[in-house]
């Protein structure tokens, strides 16, 4: 299990197309969010009944049914990848739901029209300025921008599973991964702040993340390994997810812990 790629850093045309092998493993293996997240949509941002949204790389619809849910409406999804879009549209018969096969950079939506733009754990696949002023673009004044991540690892708890296993998954990594000392993307406050106030177009911009714990038996971990970029991506794949499985089955009874950071950040359109 040596064969890991050369690259250090898994490029966005890539990630625009890892997830979509399996789609309704994706779906089945990745965590919901957090209640608070649509919380926060709904107290702070104006989510509820009729409200025009745009989603960003909504992937299978995770954080979509939600918007849905509580009243997004229409609702705009852009995904890049034909496959996932093709399972949004298969699974989520909701007339309020359009899906847009696009990267976002190039959908076409129409400028100034939506109340709400949101992108759950996907904005860092995209070029971070050129997505904010886009995503400023598509609002209305007074609209709402919110970015979301469930992000696996927390470097403030003890992680006995990512400690027995980090050897096994070196190699390339995606990139929300800290580089240069910098924390994870979606952890990196100071550096997302000051993305979004580069925009000039953007105030009451709030950040707020919480920790919580996920616990798997030994196949939930390996269907939730086998959705990660970092893993796709290696020639080993199968290898490596099958020695994940023994070391979940046989160093830890058939039940780990993983230690999950959900991150938003909250930001209103000024027009």
């Amino acid at each position: 299990m040596g064969n890991n790629p050369s690259a250090s850093i898994i490029s966005r045309s890539f990630g625009r197309e890892a997830f979509g092998a399996d789609p309704s493993n994706y779906h089945a293996a990745r965590p919901a969010y957090p209640e608070w997240v649509f919380d926060v949509l709904c107290d702070r941002c104006g989510l509820g009944r009729g409200t025009a949204t745009f989603e960003v790389g909504s992937g299978t619809g995770i954080a979509t049914r939600r918007l849905l849910d509580l009243g997004a409406d229409p609702l705009t999804a852009v995904e890049p990848d034909e496959r996932l879009a093709n399972f949004l549209k298969k699974t989520i018969p909701d007339k309020a739901l359009t899906v847009v096969t696009s990267t976002f950079e190039d959908a076409v939506l129409d400028e100034g029209n939506f109340d709400l733009g949101v992108s759950a754990t996907a904005f860092h696949w995209l070029n971070e300025d050129q997505g904010l002023a886009k995503a400023a673009r598509l609002l209305r004044p007074g609209g709402w921008w919110a970015m979301v991540w469930n992000i696996f690892g927390d470097t403030g708890r003890i992680d006995p599973f990512h400690e027995a296993t980090k050897g096994l998954l070196a190699g390339p990594s995606g990139p929300s991964e800290g580089v240069g000392g910098r924390p994870h993307f979606a952890l990196d406050v100071e550096a997302r702040m000051a993305a979004l106030q580069r925009t000039k177009v953007f105030d009451m911009i709030q950040h707020r993340q919480e920790a919580w714990t996920l616990t798997l038996d030994a196949e939930q971990t390996v269907a939730l390994y086998a959705t990660y970029s970092n893993i796709n991506i290696r020639p080993d794949k199968d290898a490596v997810l099958a020695e994940l499985g023994r070391i979940a089955r046989t160093e830890f009874g058939g039940r780990v812990s993983r230690n999950i950071v959900t991150s938003i950040y909250i930001a209103r359109s000024m027009g």
